[in-house]
């Protein structure tokens, strides 16, 4: 699947693949009659520029608001390039507000590593993103809010929601009860970040009791094709069973 395709999900629901050469996540874009919403704000200005092209030649409106899912660099550090109102919860917001202080020289970046303040994929990455460190510019939301947050776009909603997660302590899914779409960024994914990737059983059972709460038909997960619900919850118990 072309990375440069804009992809129909729905009616009103779009989405760009996920990319794989720079760890480039799915973006999603949904179509309101009074605003439309980018899902995520992927890891560069090349990456939003490449979307934003997509939604242009379908004539498409220009996003009102992004929604960011968690912190990570690459949903997150293609923000200061959009011309939308970012949101994200307060925790995401937290952290971000540290990254923006982060420098971003070979120096500081293997201080990071050895410091466990980062891993060796997200480096490796980052730098093929960005031939020219420079470049990179961090930014912080616009709106905050804490575990909830419905957003009125004109004839469908968006509700977030932060979940409890094993990747990361400020996962947020944007669900869009009127498509039975649910966004969940890298949710299912393990813990990469302290040691060996893992899954928490606490936090993973969790997770599977919310999903099922969910009216949902579709899943868009980051870095891989959409999952129907019965398959995503399917995985996530053989997942947990694995666990035990």
């Amino acid at each position: 699947m072309n990375e440069k395709e804009l992809i129909k999900l729905t009616e009103r629901i779009y989405y760009m693949p996920h990319n794989e050469e720079t760890d480039r996540p799915i973006l999603g874009y949904v179509k309101g009659d009074k605003f439309s919403m980018m899902i995520d704000s992927g890891n560069s200005k090349k990456h939003v520029d490449l979307f934003v092209d997509e939604v242009s030649a379908l004539e498409m409106p220009y996003p009102n608001f992004v929604v960011i899912t968690h912190s990570h660099w690459d949903h997150t550090y293609g923000m200061s390039s959009l011309n939308a109102v970012s949101i994200a919860c307060q925790r995401t917001n937290d952290i971000l507000v540290d990254m923006c202080k982060w420098q971003w020289t070979d120096e500081a970046m293997k201080k990071r590593l050895e410091a466990n303040e980062d891993i060796e994929f997200c480096d490796t990455m980052i730098r093929r993103e960005y031939p020219d460190l420079s470049d990179i510019k961090v930014g912080t939301a616009d709106i905050v809010f804490n575990e909830k947050l419905s957003i009125d776009l004109g004839g469908i909603t968006c509700e977030l929601m932060r979940l409890e997660s094993s990747h990361a302590d400020d996962c947020v899914v944007a669900y869009i009860p009127e498509e039975k779409v649910v966004f969940i960024g890298d949710i299912i994914s393990e813990d990469f970040h302290h040691g060996e990737a893992k899954y928490y059983k606490e936090k993973l059972i969790s997770l599977i009791n919310d999903f099922k709460a969910i009216d949902f038909t579709i899943a868009l997960f980051g870095h891989m094709e959409p999952f129907m619900k019965e398959g995503l919850i399917d995985w996530l118990e053989e997942t947990y069973n694995e666990c035990l």
